[in-house]
């Protein structure tokens, strides 16, 4: 099926009528600024953990540069009116992570040596995770020609969606299930988390149907205590897909993930209507949801207690260890940090996946982890700022959908490191180890350079018309014009 959607001249990527801008000069220097950091970083902990320095760490920030370097080029030739800032973000950002995750592995290893286990660095995987990453995006720039023709797939994409947050639960244990939490599908020593891809479909889904919904939303339907609500046969759909991913997350007792596309979702809707009534009317059911989470789950109940005082739940089985390092952490770190390799980030369990800001706050201290926390804002904001700009109501709702996911869950994520809420179990976009969570991002990193692309692309002037006169000028010359027919 599909759904109407804005046809507009401009709207899409269309023909360009002049050349590119040459700012993607600007874009392919501020990589090479981005590839130095993330190499010269390299250097200091290597230096700090008094390992060798080799010419090995050169190579590996070449191979980065070069890597990213395909992707400007492409980004170049497929979106050449794309944001030169938004890749240069994810770059950063990426290149942060595998620093920290590859620090990490050498306190790791320098603790295996001393106590005697076996133990395998994740940095490597990170790397092919990264190259692996970035072909889909390529294939997602070039396939995805025109934002617009995912419309015709909306209803598809949804369901896909569905049967993806659906399928681990089907599966045993033994290949779906991971501290307790179905939401994997292990296939030998590779795994993926259909949860990730399975946010991004149900976007479309939902701003393919407010699109094709959204005059009946603000105007059809009945009057309750002054609030014009839609028909219930135009609200069920939403209601109905929103109900069902929220149920499979719950169900597999993965409370994060549903908390991510709850808010999405009622900000879409207010987005579409222009109404600040739907976000109040969603805080009811929150409400009511998260009560009804606290009684049904003890692992809420726990993560409730270690965010209230996790130094009285230190000792307990789940209890409050984690969050009481990483603020012991975040404490040691202080304002300028301890410097890289200089930390001690491995006494943090999961320090390379939920608490790898707690990592770099240890080691760049609050001036690290704001100036992370401020490209995460560089990268929102012109994710935001190409959505508002586009001409068609589509690309408005998917591009803000897409930057406010990537926004609201480094609040979620970080704000949990930092007991400002509690714990949810997700990881921080681009700087978390994972295969899983790193491709679904640079997707949707695709997906926004392509709006932002039909935002920024000039619109195609206006044919002349066939009854075009020639009317004298002057006596020297003549000039076309037009005449009202």
């Amino acid at each position: 099926m599909s759904s109407p959607v804005d046809t507009s001249p401009g709207s899409g990527s269309s023909g360009p009528t002049r050349k590119p801008p040459t700012r993607r000069g600007t874009e392919l220097l501020m990589l090479g600024f981005a590839t130095l950091i993330v190499t010269l970083a390299l250097v200091l902990v290597d230096a700090n953990q008094e390992q060798e320095l080799t010419l090995s760490i050169v190579w590996y920030g070449l191979a980065y540069l070069g890597m990213l370097t395909v992707a400007h080029l492409a980004v170049r030739w497929w979106a050449p009116y794309a944001d030169p800032l938004i890749l240069p973000c994810v770059a950063l950002l990426n290149g942060i992570g595998l620093v920290m995750i590859y620090r990490i592995d050498l306190a790791m290893a320098e603790r295996a040596a001393q106590q005697d286990f076996a133990f395998s660095p994740d940095a490597p995987r990170q790397v092919a995770w990264t190259a692996i990453a970035l072909v889909l995006f390529l294939a997602v720039l070039y396939l995805v020609k025109d934002h617009r023709m995912l419309t015709k797939y909306a209803f598809t994409c949804g369901l896909v969606g569905i049967i993806a947050l659906a399928t681990p639960g089907l599966l045993p244990a033994s290949i779906s299930e991971v501290n307790g939490a179905k939401v994997w599908i292990r296939f030998g020593p590779f795994s993926i988390q259909p949860g990730e891809f399975a946010k991004i479909l149900l976007l479309i889904f939902f701003a393919a149907f407010l699109v094709s919904k959204r005059e009946l939303f603000m105007s059809a339907g009945r009057r309750i205590f002054g609030v014009e609500l839609p028909r219930p046969r135009d609200l069920g759909p939403v209601i109905l897909a929103t109900g069902v991913a929220l149920a499979l997350f719950v169900l597999k007792k993965d409370l994060g993930p549903a908390l991510l596309l709850f808010g999405v979702v009622l900000m879409m809707i207010y987005v579409a209507t222009e109404r600040a009534i739907w976000i109040f009317l969603g805080l009811a059911p929150f409400a009511v949801g998260c009560v009804i989470a606290y009684q049904m789950f003890t692992h809420v109940q726990q993560r409730a207690h270690n965010w209230l005082d996790p130094f009285a739940t230190y000792d307990d089985p789940g209890g409050g260890y984690q969050n009481a390092q990483a603020l012991f952490g975040l404490g040691t770190g202080g304002v300028a940090g301890t410097g890289l390799g200089a930390g001690r980030p491995e006494m943090v369990p999961l320090s390379k996946t939920d608490f790898i800001s707690a990592a770099i706050g240890e080691e760049l201290g609050f001036i690290g982890l704001a100036s992370v926390l401020m490209v995460y804002l560089i990268l929102a904001m012109r994710g935001l700022r190409g959505s508002l700009a586009v001409r068609d109501t589509f690309g408005k709702l998917l591009g803000g959908g897409l930057a406010f996911a990537l926004l609201w869950q480094v609040f979620v994520v970080v704000g949990g490191v930092t007991s400002l809420i509690p714990m949810t179990g997700m990881t921080a976009p681009f700087l978390s180890y994972g295969g899983s969570s790193l491709l679904a991002n640079y997707i949707l990193v695709a997906l926004l350079l392509r709006i932002s692309d039909a935002a920024r692309r000039p619109q195609t002037p206006a044919k002349p018309r066939a009854d075009a006169q020639r009317t004298p000028l002057s006596d020297t010359g003549t000039v076309l014009v037009e005449r009202p027919s």
